[in-house]
């Protein structure tokens, strides 16, 4: 019998030769100007045969940005700096799709080196501190409430964030729906008191981020993108109460786009089957995450729960993870001091078996 985890898969237009992805995690190694560097190449080629790498965060304009030394994809130098990423993981014969990242209200502004706006739903500031320059963590800014006149533009960031990265090479995008970030916090009513249509029941949190996935499908086709959610997760301030109220209508309208896959977060919550809810009401590949391992993994892509698993720890220090999986090797721990600092180490000296 064939292991599920060295099965082909297909998630909408993209092929891959494997269901093991690599979860998107910040590391904070972006150059001058947020561009991919030589060392990020390195890396993500290291990790190339992985089915699926799904990038690090990147803003997809200034005001995105909230962490220190974060990649955009909204200049040429980015552009072409995430272009050498996608050529040398295509070259090892991997595909690869970026996770766009607006942090919303989650911003140090010491954390971008240039000034620019702070913008959520509503203008309430991020109750969680956040890590400075120097790693130390201090207060978020107050944002300002985006209006509804601005919010054609905010779109339109979005979809050219699209354009870039498939411009780059890439082979698709993930919308980043979860961990508190921009579109989190329309959809969660603890950032989210708006009274207008963009607030208020769980059918208006939505809207906009509906509306962010519709412009990013009609830029890059629909079965190129994708969305990862988290229900449940209080990260960076998020009320964790009845997720199925908003996340049940949210995935339900997702589906109809006819996106590429679902990436989810289950945070194992006692009184709801994530899992269950998204194959209630989403009929396209689901991608699995938290804290799996590949017996676990294996469990959920032969009850067909999931199409795919994907493994974000375990890729830091095992660059080959596939190929351990595959033989039955023992993983590498990672060194948790090295995850944002360090340059290579920590990051692509890691080696494999």
């Amino acid at each position: 019998m064939s292991d599920s985890l060295f099965t082909p898969v297909a998630l909408g237009a993209i092929e891959l030769a494997n269901r093991i992805v690599m979860a998107p995690m910040t590391r904070d190694r972006a150059g001058p100007g947020d561009v991919p560097t030589a060392l990020m190449v390195e890396y993500y080629a290291q990790r190339a045969s992985a089915g699926l790498i799904v990038t690090e965060g990147a803003q997809p304009s200034a005001v995105g940005k909230g962490y220190w030394r974060t990649p955009g994809i909204h200049s040429a130098e980015q552009i072409e700096g995430w272009r050498a990423v996608a050529d040398a993981v295509h070259a090892r014969g991997g595909r690869i799709v970026m996770q766009l990242m607006h942090c919303g209200r989650v911003v140090v502004p010491a954390n971008r080196g240039f000034d620019a706006d702070v913008i959520a739903p509503s203008a309430i500031a991020c109750p969680a501190p956040v890590p400075g320059p120097d790693g130390v963590p201090v207060p978020t800014a107050t944002p300002r409430e985006i209006t509804v006149e601005e919010m054609p533009a905010l779109l339109e960031e979005y979809a050219q964030a699209a354009r870039n990265a498939i411009a780059a090479g890439l082979d698709g995008v993930e919308l980043h729906c979860a961990s508190g970030y921009l579109i989190n916090q329309f959809l969660n009513p603890a950032s989210n008191q708006r009274t207008d249509d963009y607030g208020g029941s769980a059918e208006n949190r939505i809207r906009f981020p509906i509306a962010v996935l519709r412009a990013l499908a009609d830029a890059i086709g629909a079965d190129r993108v994708g969305f990862r959610i988290s229900p449940g997760n209080p990260y960076n301030g998020m009320d964790p109460s009845d997720p199925a109220a908003t996340f049940g209508p949210f995935v339900k309208a997702a589906n109809a786009l006819g996106l590429a896959f679902c990436h989810v977060v289950d945070m194992g919550l006692p009184d709801l089957d994530t899992l269950a809810l998204l194959r209630a009401n989403f009929s396209g590949p689901i991608i699995a995450n938290n804290n799996l391992k590949a017996d676990s993994a294996r469990a959920l892509l032969d009850a067909g729960q999931a199409e795919a698993v994907s493994f974000g720890r375990a890729y830091i220090a095992n660059p080959d993870l596939v190929e351990r999986i595959a033989a039955g090797a023992p993983l590498a721990k990672p060194d948790f001091s090295l995850l944002y600092t360090g340059e290579e180490r920590g990051y692509t000296d890691y080696p494999t078996l």
